[in-house]
Parts: C-alpha cells; sequence; structure tokens
C-alpha cells in the first residue's frame, strides 16, 4: 500500500532510504538543512526540501502532521529529539528514530518514537552472522531475523537433484528443521514450495530456521570448487 514517508536527515542512510522508499512506490518528502544534500536526491524522489526539522512553524508548513510514517536519521542526539517530539506533537501516525547508543535511544523513546533503530550496531551484527554464513556451503546470503534466528538463500548442491523437499529432511518435522521459502528457478519463483516438489540442476532455495539449524544444514555440503 502506498504511503506518504517523511525522511529527515539526508546522510548515507537518509539518502539511502528515501530513494528506495521512493523506488518502492511511495511518495517521499526529504528534509535536510544541507543545499546540496538536498539538490543531489531532488530528482531521485516525491519532494526534497531545504529546511530545519527542529522548526515546528517549517514542519506544519509542509503539512508534516498527514504523513503515514516519519524517519529521523540525524545522528545528533539533541536535534534527533526535538525533532522526532515535534514530528509526534504534530500528529504523524509513526515515527522511526536513529540512535548512535542505547542512552540517545532511551531519550527518542522518551519523546515519542514509535520505533527506535540502531543501523551501525545491527549492521555490524548483522555482516558478522552473514561472513560466519557465507562460509559454509553455496550460501549466496544470510539475513538475521531475530535473535537465533534468520533466512539463507542457497544453491542446491548435486545431491538434491532429484529429490524431494521431504526426502531431504526439510520441514519443521524434518531432519534439518528448517523450511523452505522459496525455490528460485531462473526466472521462476515458487512460493511454500510442496513437500513433494523435486529439486532440479541449478535451484537456488531460501530457507529459514534457527541460525543452528541452518549452519548444521550448510556445513553438510561444501563449497562447489570454482575453476
Amino acid at each position: 500500500m502506498k504511503k506518504q514517508v517523511a525522511v529527515i536527515g539526508l546522510g548515507r542512510l537518509g539518502t539511502a532510504l528515501a530513494t528506495t522508499l521512493h523506488s518502492l512506490g511511495h511518495d517521499v518528502l526529504a528534509l535536510d538543512v544541507d543545499e546540496k544534500s538536498v539538490q543531489n536526491i531532488a530528482s531521485q524522489i516525491t519532494h526534497a526540501v531545504q529546511a530545519d526539522a527542529t522548526n515546528e512553524a517549517t514542519l506544519r508548513e509542509l503539512g508534516i502532521g498527514n504523513f503515514d510514517i516519519a524517519i529521523v536519521t540525524m545522528p545528533e542526539l539533541g536535534a534527533s529529539a526535538l525533532t522526532t517530539a515535534l514530528l509526534k506533537r504534530l500528529g504523524v501516525g509513526y515515527v522511526i528514530a536513529r540512535a548512535n547508543d542505547e542512552l540517545h535511544g532511551n531519550i527518542l523513546q522518551e519523546v515519542g518514537a514509535d520505533k527506535v533503530v540502531y543501523p551501525e550496531r545491527e549492521m555490524g551484527t548483522m555482516i558478522a552472522y552473514a561472513l560466519t554464513m557465507l562460509a559454509l556451503g553455496d550460501v549466496i546470503d544470510y539475513t538475521p531475523v531475530t535473535t537465533g534466528y534468520g533466512v539463507v538463500k542457497l544453491i542446491a548442491p548435486p545431491s538434491f537433484v532429484g529429490q524431494t523437499l521431504s526426502d531431504l529432511g526439510f520441514g519443521a518435522k524434518g531432519k534439518w528443521k528448517v523450511a523452505v521459502l522459496l525455490i528460485l528457478r531462473q526466472q521462476e519463483v515458487t512460493i511454500s514450495p510442496s513437500s513433494t516438489e523435486v529439486i532440479k540442476l541449478g535451484d537456488t532455495l531460501v530457507v529459514s530456521g534457527s541460525r543452528d539449524s541452518l549452519e548444521e544444514l550448510t556445513s553438510k555440503f561444501p563449497k562447489t570448487k570454482t575453476k
């Protein structure tokens, strides 16, 4: 569903968020006090404005209270806290705010942030998990979902070819205790494949489960050697 989203702060994080949200079909308003940052993104999103988001009158003039979501990406504690408080006061439905540490996050929650995110910490955790998993089997990608659980994308090893998912031990009650969410086969995508689905050469599996279960699965099938 199309949303109206305001992104406050156009550093690397804010710029990436604004352009990605626009590419997904949302109406995006981006604000920053830096003119160059605004100019750089203006042609890539719905609307970009050079403005001070800590000024209540400016936010009112922009109609910020009509937005479904606002994302505050400014790293400075004072500016982000004041902006978050103003956005909630003006009626923004859901405010997501970036924090640098626990103290920053606690303050943002106190002033009304609906969700606080820690990009640097979360990215570091994600990369650490991904690097560990990528060293096992023919894993293309790994994404942690919550503590101890994730989703892995892997190339089906040759030993899988010609066998059904049930034969291979997939499913909550199967040998691996992981679930196959998708099978990618050339341009075809099979969502929630049945237990009778037969694996073909070149298939890519998107599998979810506990990190321990995923590591056990992928460690059993060594990486395909490249010439």
